[in-house]
């Protein structure tokens, strides 16, 4: 399993309007300077590095070849408020640049999660951060936006160890917030057991808790792990598979 964390910061439009306030129409063509991501940090779940792209002066499109091939290495891509934000940014801008399409990443967001599973004061990562884990994003002004397009070595600097923090705290979040969501990928089969090994960790340290049936009229068995005590359900099918394999083990 390749688990990738990964955050993206981008610079706003540059145009002309004839004044600031609430729900103003500028249209497209007043736009003279398009928007790019400025870099992306990104670290793997098994490596404590975090690592990071940035653009050249302005210039996304290296920065997008190269995460292009780092992106087709993983397994699961998880960001915060990424299928909504940084996933369809990153695909914009892959677009604009005349880029060979890259396959479709299977994604996890962490702010779906919580969306999901809790009732909360905020969904951000900066709350959330806060109240899991005692401390928050780095608080920086608009100016460093500014001074990023007015390519200020200091000010990319800065830019880059915002952006690392919060990939950071991401990892950190969703590993709070993943015992309470249904995996994406079946650990235990990712690494060549069978199928009635935990979802989450792989682990073949696993008991029966209860029979469901569905509205279906499907026979499911709920398991929990004794190693990361997490629940998930298998099929009927699979559960004997299970009992066989225990009765092997007895």
């Amino acid at each position: 399993m390749r688990r990738l964390f990964w955050d993206i910061e981008t610079s706003p439009n540059v145009g002309y309007f004839w004044q600031s306030g609430y729900k103003l129409f500028i249209p497209p063509e007043n736009i003279i300077r398009e928007r790019a991501i400025i870099c992306i940090c990104y670290k793997w779940e098994d490596e404590d590095d975090v690592h990071s792209l940035e653009w050249n002066k302005g210039d996304d499109k290296k920065l997008i070849k190269s995460f292009s091939k780092i992106i087709n290495e993983a397994d699961e891509l998880i960001a915060h408020n990424g299928d909504r934000f940084d996933i369809k940014w990153f695909n914009g801008r892959h677009l604009i640049h005349g880029l060979d399409p890259i396959p479709q990443s299977k994604t996890i967001d962490t702010l779906k999660i919580a969306r999901k599973y809790f009732r909360l004061n905020s969904n951000k990562l900066d709350y959330l951060a806060q109240v899991l884990l005692g401390e928050g994003k780095i608080q920086v002004p608009f100016s460093l936006w500014s001074r990023v397009m007015d390519n200020e070595p200091s000010a990319m600097k800065e830019m880059i160890r915002y952006c690392k923090k919060d990939v950071l705290l991401l990892e950190r979040v969703y590993e709070r917030l993943a015992a309470y969501d249904t995996p994406k990928t079946h650990m235990g089969v990712m690494m060549g057991k069978e199928r009635w090994t935990c979802k989450h960790c792989g682990s073949e340290s696993v008991t029966v808790s209860k029979t469901k049936v569905t509205s279906a009229g499907i026979i499911q068995k709920q398991m929990q792990c004794g190693d990361c005590h997490r629940y998930y359900s298998i099929a009927e099918n699979v559960w004997r598979d299970y009992l066989v394999a225990k009765c092997k083990e007895g």
